[in-house]
C-alpha cells in the first residue's frame, strides 16, 4: 500500500492539509494500492504562485542549459523504467511487457527528443528589417488523462520545459502514481524550484481552479471531448491559449485492392492495444462490401490472438480497462449495439470467462450496424471494433469522414500512391498508411472535435511558444 500525502510545490514536497485522500484501485484486483492528496484550490494557487515566480528566470535560461536538465530527467527515468512500468501496469492495467516498451519507452524517448530540440531550434530569425523572435508562453497547467499517462505528461511537460515555461501538472486521479515517480526524477535532476509543481485532486476541483486561473497563460488538455469543451468555456473568461487533445472514432480504410488478411490483422491489433483505451484507436473497419464476410472471419481469427488476463502474466495481450467505471461504459456501448441490431461476431457484455474479479472486458466485434449507429459514431475506449462495408471509394470516403471526430486513421492499398491518395482525403489528424506506425517526431493531434493544437515533435514545441517581432530601422 503507497501513501502520498504530501504535493510537490517551488520545488519541495509539502504536506497537503486536506484530509480528503484519492484512492488508487488496481483494475486487475480490485483492491486499494494507494492514496494520494485531493488537492484543492488552495494547492492550486500555491503552485501557480510558484510557477509564476520562477518563470522570469526559467524562461531567460538558454535553450542548451534547458537541454541539459532535460537529459537528466530522460537518464534519470531510463534508470527507473522497471519500476515505472510495474506502477503503470498496476494503477490501469496494460500488460507489463507492454508498458516496459510503451508506456515507459515512449516517454522516455520524449525527453531526450526535446532535449535535442531545444538545443537545435531557431528560437529567432531575420525577417527583412525584423528579427522574429519565439518565447515562452508562461505558466502552463498541464491536465492529463490516464490511458497512457506517463507519455501523455512527457508530451507536454518536455515541450514546455524545453520552450522556457514553467508550468503545473494535473494527472488524472486513475492512474496519478507514475507522476510521482516523475515528480522524484525531475528533483533528482536540479530543475530550479517552481517550474514543475504537482498537484493531484479531481477535475472539478483541481483541474476547474487551474483552467480559471488568472496567472496561469495556457492550458494543454488531453482527455474528453466534452471535458475539452468545459475547459474552453472556463478559459474563454482570460483568454487563455488552449490545446486540446480529445476523443476520436478512426476509420481504417480497406481498398479493394489491398492485402485483406494483413489489413484486417493490423485493424484488429490498432484497435484492442491497451485494451481499447487509446484515443487514435481505429475502432471502425471499412472494407468493400464484396469482401464482408471474409474480413469478418479474419476479424474473428485476429481477435482470438488477444488474450485477456492478468496484466504481469506475459501471456496476457489484453489487460482490464482501467476503473470499474469506464468497464460499465464500454458495457453499455456494447449492449446499445446488440439492441441496435448489431451482429456479434464474438465478446460481448459478459465478462471473460475466468476473470470475473478485475475490470476485464471480453474483445468485441460488431458487423452489421450502420454507420449513423451510436456504437460506429461515439467513442467506445474499450476493445471494440465495428465492421462496415462500403459501396466505392467516395463511399468509404463519407462514411470515414462521417462523425465529429478527426483524430487518426488508415488508409490499406496495393499502392502506396492509391493509399496517399485517398488519405488526404480524410478529415483527419494522422492517418496510417499500410500500417504505418507512431512517429514521436510527427505532429499529434485532431481536426473537428477532436481538438486543436498538435503535441510531439518541433510541432510541440512550437505549442508553447509566442511570436514577437523587433522592427529596425535600416
Amino acid at each position: 500500500m503507497i501513501r502520498h500525502d504530501q504535493l510537490y510545490i517551488g520545488g519541495a514536497w509539502v504536506p497537503c492539509p486536506s484530509r480528503e485522500v484519492i484512492e488508487v484501485v488496481s483494475p486487475s484486483t480490485e483492491e486499494v494500492i494507494a492514496t494520494v492528496p485531493a488537492g484543492s484550490s488552495v494547492q492550486v494557487d500555491a503552485a501557480v504562485t510558484a510557477a509564476r515566480a520562477a518563470f522570469e528566470s526559467w524562461s531567460a535560461t538558454s535553450p542548451a542549459e534547458r537541454a541539459e536538465v532535460l537529459q537528466r530527467i530522460h537518464e534519470g527515468l531510463k534508470a527507473r523504467a522497471p519500476e515505472i512500468a510495474r506502477t503503470i501496469s498496476s494503477e490501469m492495467g496494460m500488460p507489463l511487457h507492454q508498458a516496459l516498451r510503451i508506456q515507459v519507452g515512449t516517454p522516455v524517448a520524449s525527453f531526450k527528443l526535446y532535449a535535442e530540440l531545444a538545443r537545435s531550434f531557431a528560437f529567432e530569425e531575420e525577417v527583412g528589417h525584423s528579427r522574429v523572435l519565439r518565447e515562452a508562453v508562461g505558466v502552463v497547467a498541464a491536465i492529463t488523462p490516464w490511458n497512457y499517462p506517463l507519455h501523455q505528461i512527457a508530451a507536454k511537460v518536455g515541450a514546455a520545459l524545453a520552450a522556457g515555461c514553467t508550468l503545473v501538472l494535473k494527472p488524472s486521479e486513475v492512474a496519478p502514481l507514475n507522476a510521482f515517480l516523475l515528480a522524484e526524477v525531475i528533483h533528482e535532476a536540479g530543475l530550479p524550484p517552481g517550474v514543475f509543481n504537482l498537484v493531484t485532486g479531481y477535475g472539478g476541483t483541481v483541474g476547474e481552479a487551474l483552467v480559471a486561473h488568472p496567472d496561469v497563460d495556457m492550458i494543454s488538455f488531453t482527455g474528453s471531448t466534452l471535458a475539452g469543451k468545459r475547459i474552453s468555456e472556463v478559459a474563454a473568461h482570460t483568454v487563455k491559449r488552449v490545446s486540446l487533445e480529445l476523443g476520436g472514432k478512426s476509420a481504417a480504410v480497406v481498398l479493394d485492392d489491398a492485402d485483406l488478411a494483413a489489413a484486417v490483422h493490423g485493424t484488429v491489433a490498432n484497435c484492442f492495444m491497451n485494451a481499447g483505451q487509446t484515443c487514435t484507436a481505429h475502432t471502425r473497419l471499412l472494407v468493400p462490401r464484396a469482401r464482408l464476410e471474409e474480413a469478418c472471419a479474419l476479424a474473428v481469427e485476429a481477435a482470438a490472438d488477444w488474450r485477456v488476463g492478468d496484466p504481469f502474466d506475459e501471456r496476457s495481450q489484453l489487460g482490464p480497462v482501467a476503473s470499474a467505471l469506464q468497464r460499465e461504459r464500454v458495457r453499455h456501448h456494447i449492449r446499445a449495439g446488440v439492441e441496435a441490431g448489431g451482429r456479434l461476431l464474438c465478446g460481448g457484455p459478459d465478462a471473460p470467462i475466468g476473470l470475473e474479479r478485475g475490470y476485464y472486458v471480453s474483445p468485441t466485434i460488431f458487423a452489421d450496424v450502420r454507420p449513423d449507429a451510436r456504437i460506429a459514431q461515439e467513442e467506445v475506449f474499450g476493445p471494440v471494433l465495428v465492421i462496415l462495408p462500403y459501396e466505392d471509394e467516395n463511399d468509404a470516403v463519407r462514411i470515414a469522414n462521417g462523425t465529429v471526430y478527426g483524430l487518426s486513421g488508415g488508409v490499406w492499398s496495393a499502392t502506396e500512391e492509391r493509399a496517399v491518395a485517398v488519405a488526404r482525403r480524410l478529415r483527419t489528424g494522422q492517418v496510417n498508411i499500410n500500417g504505418g506506425g507512431f512517429n514521436l517526431k510527427a505532429p499529434f493531434g485532431g481536426y473537428k472535435q477532436s481538438g486543436h493544437g498538435r503535441e510531439l515533435g518541433v510541432y510541440g514545441l512550437e505549442e508553447f511558444l509566442e511570436y514577437k517581432s523587433l522592427q529596425f530601422k535600416r
